[in-house]
């Protein structure tokens, strides 16, 4: 075998396991046990969030023998940097979930062998493992195509997508070190306006828009094929007979539904909260939630009249919402069905496991929001940049712009300790980003975890609401004296907790520790 055989053979390894790794990364699903901060010590390693195992350090491995290889070949040094890169980026995201995760993580750039130092050491400093993330993100922007010449088809991370990675693993770093007390973290905020912003000057993509903003803000989520959109950066491409999901299986027959507290936080069609605007119309029924609102909501969440549209009830000729042991037809745990990502058409005539809708992992639209965050969190946020950001995604649904110098204060976030800028800005990131794998972790890195404490209520549940929905199966409680459905109300996930000395990070688990004690456990654990 030559060498350049054998690197080849590499590269295939880590190619393969790479779409794996980023589509777990891009939409970690954390259990009930989790979210109500009832989870314990894990006796093995399983799951996106795994200490070891399949998606664990032998991905690592692979990339390590990869790059300790690739240069034997006797090609260019530009041409092997290129597939270098490529593997260094996908290292320094790797380590920055780690990180993020666990906090300190062992940092090992080479190729291991059984009797190396390396498996039974300590755990590298989170500050030393971050700085060779940073390298590596930067060796990946440096050398990395702007273009593979593929037509924006799926599977290769060109130079834009590195600058994206690079801003978001940036902007987590900068405000966990700024929120948690560790140096440095404007240094790392920098970091991400920069590399945000040379997304959004130089690289060809844009927003997505046709000038329809009732159905702009979805309409790229429910297609097949994402090759030439505008705004899609990386994406994992699913086809039939080759390899296929079960995502809207599990939509279909799993969909909790978004939370009364999700919806609350769209903004009314004045630019006001609904805690400030006169035109909240209020949750006496479900049409009222979608009354003079941000029209994301009614493309993320199921307006009863829009069943046909979105040929939801695939013919079965009831009304929506469904809930629990209602007769027919999907159900929603909360009633406010998730639209956001649903495609009929990837159903009809399809079993289990054959889907084939794709995964957007990188999209311009998180370039505009990083950027306008880490602006206002370095304190040098203009008019202009909000212009350029927010005032975009503002525009493709037809909102009023974020005005610098009239920013609403919304009462239910002033003792948040933040400015009200960070909290229209944090507001826009969860409506934008909406489901798509992102809230847990902004909410860790902000030190907001106690927000996890807040029930997962649906809609309004009064007579009115138990006459409209005969049979449904549901618990309620009351909020300033109106009954809402309360979704874990008498399960093991009731009244969630959230300790701050340890639900930051996740714990080691104890097969782990029992291999190599110096790995040591994460506070509290």
């Amino acid at each position: 075998m030559t060498v350049l055989t054998a690197i080849n053979s590499v590269y295939g390894i880590w190619m393969n396991l790479r779409t794996t790794f980023l589509h777990a990364i891009r939409a970690t699903l954390f259990s009930s046990k989790v979210r109500a901060g009832k989870h314990v010590v894990p006796n093995t390693a399983n799951g996106d969030g795994q200490w070891f195992g399949y998606k664990g350090w032998n991905f690592v491995r692979a990339i390590n023998i990869g790059l300790e290889n690739y240069y034997k070949a006797d090609i260019p040094t530009a041409t092997i940097d290129k597939y270098a890169a490529e593997a260094r980026l996908l290292r320094g995201w790797f380590y920055a979930d780690k990180v993020s995760k666990f906090g300190d993580a062992p940092w090992v750039d080479r190729e291991l062998n059984v009797d190396a130092e390396e498996l039974y050491a300590a755990r590298t400093p989170r500050l030393e493992v971050m700085d060779n993330v940073l390298a590596d993100l930067n060796f990946a922007v440096a050398n990395l195509p702007e273009n593979w010449k593929d037509g924006n088809a799926p599977g290769r991370l060109n130079r834009w997508c590195a600058l994206l990675v690079k801003a978001r693993v940036c902007l987590f770093e900068g405000t966990w070190r700024k929120y948690h007390g560790l140096p440095n973290a404007d240094v790392w905020i920098q970091e991400a306006a920069n590399a945000s912003k040379e997304v959004m000057d130089k690289s060809p993509y844009r927003l997505y828009s046709t000038g329809n903003p009732n159905r702009d803000y979805n309409a790229f989520h429910q297609v097949l094929d994402l090759a030439g959109n505008p705004e899609v950066m990386y994406w994992r491409k699913y086809k039939l007979g080759v390899f296929t999901n079960h995502a809207l299986s599990y939509h279909s027959d799993y969909n909790g539904g978004a939370t009364k507290s999700a919806v609350e936080d769209y903004l009314c069609t004045d630019g006001l909260p609904i805690t400030l605007s006169p035109l909240y119309k209020g949750d006496a029924k479900i049409e009222d939630v979608f009354e003079n609102r941000d029209l994301r909501l009614r493309q993320t969440v199921l307006h009863p009249e829009d069943k046909n549209i979105y040929r939801y009830d695939q013919g079965d000729a009831l009304s929506y919402p469904r809930l629990p042991n209602q007769e027919g037809g999907r159900k929603s745990e909360t009633g406010y069905h998730i639209i956001k990502v649903y495609n009929v058409n990837d159903l009809l005539g399809k079993a289990f496991n054959t889907a084939e809708m794709p995964a957007i992992i990188l999209r311009f639209a998180e370039a505009l929001l990083i950027y306008a965050e880490a602006k206002a969190e370095l304190g040098t946020i203009t008019q202009e940049d909000l212009d350029l950001t927010i005032n975009k995604l503002r525009d493709r649904v037809g909102m009023p712009h974020l005005d610098l110098a009239n920013v609403p204060v919304d009462p239910r976030y002033t003792a948040d300790g933040v400015s009200s800028l960070l909290v229209e800005i944090r507001r826009e990131r969860r409506v934008e980003l909406f489901m798509e794998g992102f809230r847990y972790d902004d909410l860790r890195r902000w030190k907001q975890g106690k927000k996890l404490e807040i029930p997962s209520l649906g809609i309004r549940w009064d007579d009115a609401a138990k006459a409209r929905y005969p049979k449904a199966n549901v618990k309620s409680t009351l909020v300033n004296g109106i009954p809402y459905i309360d979704v874990y109300q008498g399960t093991d996930w009731a009244n969630p907790v959230f300790d701050e000395n340890k639900h930051y990070f996740w714990p080691i688990p104890l097969s782990d520790l029992a291999q190599n004690p110096n790995i040591g456990q994460n506070p509290g654990w």
